[in-house]
């Protein structure tokens, strides 16, 4: 079961497509929109990463930190931030730990067939670094917008 808001987000560490690593407690004092995702360079995750960079300046004038996270290599992350200019960090998680302490790392199905796979899923994180709010089958089209609307009615 995922944390629930009112719960601690779970710390991490993980590097991003530049090798830096972040942990979610050197963000403590700011909103974290923590955000995971199946795959780069696929149409919904493509399409969910450049809405967040569309509204970028909106993000950074609420002073909301946004974080991708993926199984994907940092190496694989560094093609896909450069290729769509994400101005944010995405996270390598290729031992899929943090996606584990987020049990957003799940049984899927897919025409028939069961596979392991991450779970589109994102989290709000207030400023004492607990859960806000949970997005479970986030629509990749709208959610940027949908994030910065409900953070209009708390901030």
């Amino acid at each position: 079961m995922h944390p629930q808001p009112g719960q601690p987000a779970p710390d991490f560490s993980l590097p991003d497509q530049n090798g830096t690593t972040h942990t979610l407690s050197q963000y403590r004092g700011k909103w974290v929109l923590l955000y995971f995702y199946p795959k780069d360079d696929t149409a919904g995750c493509t399409q969910q990463a450049c809405g967040l960079r569309d509204q970028w300046s909106e993000f950074q004038q609420r002073g909301i930190v946004v974080l991708g996270v993926s199984k994907d290599s940092v190496k694989s992350h560094d093609k896909f931030a450069r290729k769509y200019q994400l101005p944010f960090p995405v996270l390598a998680d290729e031992e899929k730990a943090v996606q584990g302490l987020y049990d957003v790392w799940q049984k899927k199905k897919f025409m028939g067939r069961e596979y392991m796979g991450t779970v589109r899923t994102s989290f709000l994180i207030d400023p004492e670094g607990k859960i806000v709010q949970v997005y479970e089958k986030v629509k990749t089209g709208t959610h940027s917008a949908m994030v910065l609307e409900e953070l209009k009615n708390m901030l």
